[in-house]
């Protein structure tokens, strides 16, 4: 059962930090461009305007993204309270990576709109 517990806050991690930074990059991004913190691309780097605009798109689609894993990772959880740790393990790893694929793609995203409102120069269009 402790296992159980663990696999239960372990999944809930990576939502509740897509809720927690997103909400922090859409709110307060990095006042100045750096290469440590932040939406580090080399499209959003170009000037302060298209780094301030990485950081509200992906920030919001992060916010909504974790919103919207909450509740199915919570509610997958449930019918494996008294399984195996092999099943309880198995599961949680699915719902980890799945998790793991819906914090990478709002990268693609953000790219596609920081390439539709600024050119290559970052001028805004």
């Amino acid at each position: 059962m402790w296992f159980w517990w663990f696999m239960f806050a372990f999944d809930l991690l990576i939502p509740a930090l897509m809720i927690i930074f997103g909400k922090m990059m859409w709110k307060h991004p990095p006042k100045t461009i750096n290469g440590i913190i932040g939406y580090r691309t080399t499209r959003s780097m170009k000037n302060r305007d298209t780094w301030k605009y990485a950081h509200d798109y992906c920030g919001r689609l992060w916010w909504k993204i974790g919103w919207v894993l909450l509740l199915p990772s919570v509610i997958i959880h449930f019918p494996f309270y008294n399984s195996s740790e092999d099943k309880i393990g198995f599961m949680g790893s699915i719902l980890c990576a799945i998790q793991c694929v819906c914090l990478i793609i709002p990268i693609f995203f953000t790219e596609q709109a920081l390439k539709r409102n600024f050119t290559n120069e970052g001028v805004r269009r």
